[in-house]
Parts: structure tokens; C-alpha cells; sequence
């Protein structure tokens, strides 16, 4: 049996750990981002990193930081502007640049599709577009940069695969196809609804240090069989 969360419940187990724990959000996005380059770090070959510009992205950045610490040739596409990005994601955004990582800003739709297709020579793709806040369409560049996700490479999807409804598992119109997803503390509702199945890929909870107190009273349990 495992524990199963919707977006809300996680955000609240979230928010449990940092408020009334007091363990900070950065200590938890670099733990998530690293247990993503664990997985990531599994294939050879230059990293390529497309984030968003909130949380999701933030774990992206700990990826790429990680990934150009362990000697890889590493390029983030940024569907957005740097100033645009704040918080604890803004934190690894700065680390990662200041160890002379390269971000490529793409804001708009037409940039978004060329830089994310320039992606096609990396040995592993990061998707850490969108997260479980995601509802509704995919619009503007991030659906771009999911039209021109390259074929054929394996991807590691941060969370959940971009596009994907974390709730109900129902596509946005456009979803990353990963191979492998690493999703954080607890499965969420949507990766277990058959219209996910297609998008997940193998699915990895990863352990990022929220207490079992935060969880306390959230989600439910279900049977899980092994993807």
C-alpha cells in the first residue's frame, strides 16, 4: 500500500515541512533535484535541462548544477526570463550560472521550439517544465517546447511529465513522453489513472526528507503495482 496525494495535499505537506518543521524549501528542492540526477546521471552524454520558471524549474537547475559539478556538458533552456524566476528556484539558478552553466533564455513561443530541438545531440533530457500545479492547457512556449521535445532520447521528467493533470491524469493537449519519472515524497493521484500510462514512463518516489508527521491526515492508500 502506498500513499497517494493530490497537488493540494502535497502542497500542504509542503508546507508543513517548511512553516511548522522549519526545514527551509531550498534544503528540499536541492535534495529533490539530486535525486533526479541520480536517475538522470544513469545515461552518458551531454545533459540537457528545459525548465519553467517556478519550482519545477528550481529542481531543474539543482539537475543542471549537479550534472556540471560531475563533469558533463550541460545547456538549460529556460521557457521564460531569468528575472522572471524568484524564490528558492532563483537560488539554484545563480549557483548553476555562477559555476559557468549556460541558461538560454526562450520567452517565446518560436524560441522555446528552436532551442528545446537544439536539445537533440544531449544523451539525457530533464523536463522540469511544469509541476503538479499544472491544470488545464498547455499554452504559449511551453507548449511549443513539448512540440519540439527530441525524439529518441531518454528523458527524466521531474514530478510528474509536463502537461500532465497531477490530479487527474488527464493531458493538456501537449505532455513530455518521459521514460523515467522521479516524483517526490508520495505518488501523486494523476500518475496512477491510466491516461497518465503513455507519459510516465518508470515511476521512481523519491524520499526528500519531509517528515512522516507532514503527512499526517493527507491523501490515501492504495495498492500500487510497479510500473
Amino acid at each position: 500500500m502506498r500513499r497517494v496525494l493530490t497537488a493540494a495535499e502535497m502542497r500542504e505537506a509542503d508546507r508543513r515541512c517548511i512553516e511548522d518543521v522549519g526545514i527551509p524549501g531550498a534544503v528540499l528542492m536541492n535534495t529533490a533535484g539530486a535525486a533526479v540526477w541520480a536517475e538522470a546521471a544513469r545515461w552518458p552524454g551531454p545533459v540537457g535541462v528545459v525548465c519553467g520558471r517556478g519550482n519545477n524549474g528550481g529542481d531543474g537547475f539543482v539537475v543542471a548544477r549537479l550534472a556540471l559539478c560531475a563533469g558533463r556538458a550541460v545547456r538549460v533552456v529556460l521557457i521564460g526570463e531569468p528575472a522572471a524566476v524568484t524564490g528558492d528556484a532563483a537560488v539554484f539558478l545563480r549557483a548553476y550560472e555562477r559555476l559557468g552553466g549556460i541558461v538560454v533564455p526562450a520567452p517565446d513561443p518560436e524560441t522555446a521550439a528552436r532551442e528545446t530541438a537544439a536539445l537533440r545531440g544531449s544523451g539525457v533530457l530533464v523536463d522540469a517544465l511544469l509541476g503538479t500545479g499544472f491544470m488545464g492547457e498547455v499554452r504559449g512556449a511551453a507548449r511549443a517546447a513539448i512540440g519540439a521535445w527530441p525524439e529518441g532520447i531518454p528523458t527524466v521528467a521531474v514530478d510528474i511529465p509536463s502537461g500532465l493533470n497531477a490530479d487527474t491524469g488527464e493531458p493538456g493537449g501537449a505532455v513530455v513522453r518521459a521514460d523515467t519519472t522521479v516524483t517526490f515524497a508520495c505518488l501523486k493521484r494523476g500518475l496512477l489513472a491510466e491516461s497518465a500510462r503513455p507519459y510516465t514512463g518508470r515511476i521512481i518516489v523519491a524520499d526528500i526528507g519531509i517528515p512522516e508527521a507532514c503527512l499526517e491526515g493527507l491523501g490515501t492508500f492504495a495498492p500500487v503495482e510497479d510500473r
